[in-house]
């Protein structure tokens, strides 16, 4: 297995970093302790791009230019003055809010969120994938997802990967014409692998998250392991980026389960490392 060097701390001090997105020559993420969109440049400035009054929320951005922003039950847009505006109410989509979020090269944007409050402590239902089309229709696609995190689309826009995090596997749709999804299948078995936040590199390879085994794994559809990278603490989310989109970012933070989020000291980081392929996909 190829080695990976040693991630470097970026940033630190964040609650709970997630949702890490390389644009415009920046890395742009989420800190749901603080309710901000942070933008951080590699020289280590940052500036909050938005307040944001959810947990959790997540980000990507339409083909023309606007932030996206799941917060609740609603998908909120960012205009060009920075104020924030309700782009579609999901109201009727679920009874429950929206955690993920990932834009294909049409414009729609597929969200998805679990059937239950885990942070109530709420009874296990399985959860959902809703498209929200560039005309601004919206209906669930996919169901019975166990608990559904991080998602990405491949470049020619064919399929989309989901992390299946309660399942311990990344799932994968054929994406239509319309946006429908349809032939669901196993795209790769990740064994004791908890997947959170992914991404999709040039040599059709995921990388995954993973918050209990404090690392982050590169795989091969089917789920062969490519490549490791170990962490003191979990690992949320990553994304690959930079000038030449080699440079993996990842999302780490201490995990005391959903009571102790908002609790102790604010041990989020970024951190970056350069990685065997480049991205290629969206987010």
């Amino acid at each position: 297995m190829p080695a990976v060097s040693k991630p470097t701390v970026m940033m630190e001090g964040i609650g709970l970093g997630e949702s890490p997105r390389w644009h415009e020559g920046r890395l742009w993420f989420s800190d749901w302790v603080a309710h901000e969109v942070i933008a951080l440049d590699r020289d280590g400035g940052r500036d909050v791009m938005a307040r944001v009054d959810a947990f959790p929320f997540s980000i990507d951005w339409l083909p023309d230019g606007p932030m996206l922003i799941t917060a609740g039950r609603e998908l909120l847009r960012m205009e060009r003055d920075g104020s924030l505006v309700t782009h579609v109410d999901l109201s009727d989509v679920s009874d429950f809010g929206w955690n993920e979020i990932v834009v294909d090269g049409r414009g729609n944007a597929y969200v998805n969120g679990p059937g239950f409050d885990m942070m109530a402590g709420g009874d296990f239902a399985p959860g959902t994938i809703a498209i929200v089309r560039p005309d601004g229709s919206a209906e669930q696609v996919a169901g019975g997802v166990a608990f559904p995190n991080g998602m990405a689309v491949t470049p020619d826009d064919s399929t989309l990967i989901v992390a299946d995090s309660y399942a311990k596997e990344l799932t994968a749709f054929d994406i239509g014409d319309d946006g429908t999804l349809t032939n669901r299948r196993r795209w790769a078995d990740l064994g004791e692998g908890t997947p959170d936040g992914i991404c999709l590199d040039v040599e059709g390879a995921v990388w995954y998250a993973d918050v209990p085994n404090r690392r982050c794994t590169r795989v091969a559809e089917g789920g062969k392991t490519l490549d490791v990278l170990e962490a003191d603490r979990g690992c949320f989310a990553c994304m690959l980026g930079g000038e030449d989109g080699r440079t993996l970012f990842m999302n780490s933070a201490e995990w005391n389960g959903p009571e102790g989020i908002f609790k102790g000291p604010r041990t989020g980081q970024v951190l970056a490392v350069e990685a065997p392929a480049a991205h290629a996909g969206t987010p």
